[in-house]
C-alpha cells in the first residue's frame, strides 16, 4: 500500500511538473527566461526556488521589489502568483496573476526544477 502511494504521488508530481512547464511556457515565458543569467523584459527565474527577491544580477528590479525582503519559496511564490500587486505593490510586473491555485501549484513545481 505505501508503495503505491508513492508511486502514485510521484506521478502526481510528475503530472504538476509538466502541467506547470506547459503554464510556464504560455504564461511566463514571454517574459522571464529560464537560462541562467539570461534575461527577457523580466529577470531569469533560473533556479528562483529559495532565492532572495530582486537579486537577479544584471536586471533593473522596481524599488519595491528590492525592499520587499522575500526569499523565494512554495508559499511566497504562491501569494505572488495569485495576485503580483497585492503581494509586493509596486512590483514593475504587469502580470495579472493566475487565479487557480492548481495552475499555480503546478508552475511552482516546475520552477522547483530548476537548477
Amino acid at each position: 500500500m505505501a508503495v503505491a502511494l508513492a508511486i502514485m504521488t510521484g506521478g502526481a508530481a510528475a503530472d504538476d511538473v509538466k502541467k506547470g512547464k506547459k503554464l510556464f511556457k504560455s504564461k511566463c515565458g514571454i517574459c522571464h527566461s529560464i537560462v541562467k543569467g539570461k534575461r527577457k523584459l523580466g529577470p531569469s527565474l533560473f533556479s528562483v526556488v529559495g532565492k532572495k527577491a530582486g537579486t537577479e544580477p544584471k536586471y533593473r528590479y522596481s524599488s519595491a521589489m528590492k525592499k520587499s525582503n522575500l526569499t523565494w519559496n512554495e508559499s511566497s511564490l504562491d501569494e505572488y502568483l495569485a495576485n503580483p500587486r497585492k503581494k509586493v505593490p509596486g512590483t514593475k510586473m504587469s502580470f495579472p496573476g493566475l487565479k487557480k491555485e492548481s495552475k499555480r501549484k503546478a508552475v511552482i513545481a516546475y520552477l522547483k526544477t530548476l537548477k
